[in-house]
């Protein structure tokens, strides 16, 4: 299922990202798809980037929740992103990767599509999320950010698993 290309491209972004950490964190995120959209993440909440896993499916868990990895001795909780954000689900394929973030002290995997590249976003072009159709704002969009021409969607790590989940896998 991985290529060597693919690998090669992981591991090079989470090089940018090793990079961008002694830069200074401060304004950089990681970009990644999830279908035709992008999203950022803050790299300060990055571990690392790891090609797709083979995940062990666990009984009882909420939709999200994949299931675990082992992830170098250490069991982790594996969320769908798409599933997360109530979008189709796809078949993964040799693009599929895993961020492992770190969520209230808790070590996660969040499944997305592609990891694009590390960009800097200075707060400054980071305007508020917008209001949902109920007139509350996502809780777990940060802001959006504007970069060139485009939009990328910024998550708030800490507030991507709801509260029963975060107590199911903590």
């Amino acid at each position: 299922m991985e290529t060597t290309a693919h690998k090669e491209s992981v591991e090079s972004v989470g090089k940018l990202i090793d990079e961008a950490q002694e830069d200074a964190q401060k304004d950089k995120y990681l970009l990644f798809s999830i279908g035709n959209e992008s999203y950022g993440i803050d790299i300060s909440c990055i571990t690392e980037i790891i090609v797709m896993q083979n995940i062990t499916e666990v009984p009882d868990m909420p939709e999200s929740i994949m299931g675990v990895i082992n992830l170098r001795g250490k069991v982790i909780s594996v969320i769908d992103a798409r599933r997360r954000f109530r979008m189709e689900p796809r078949k993964y394929d040799d693009k599929t990767c895993i961020i492992v973030v770190d969520i209230n002290s808790l070590t996660v995997g969040l499944i997305v599509d592609t990891v694009n590249e590390v960009a800097d976003i200075p707060e400054n072009r980071i305007d508020p999320p917008p209001r949902t159709h109920s007139g509350m704002q996502s809780n777990y969009i940060k802001g959006m950010g504007k970069q060139e021409n485009d939009v990328k969607i910024l998550l708030n790590v800490d507030s991507l698993l709801f509260e029963e989940e975060f107590e199911q896998i903590n």
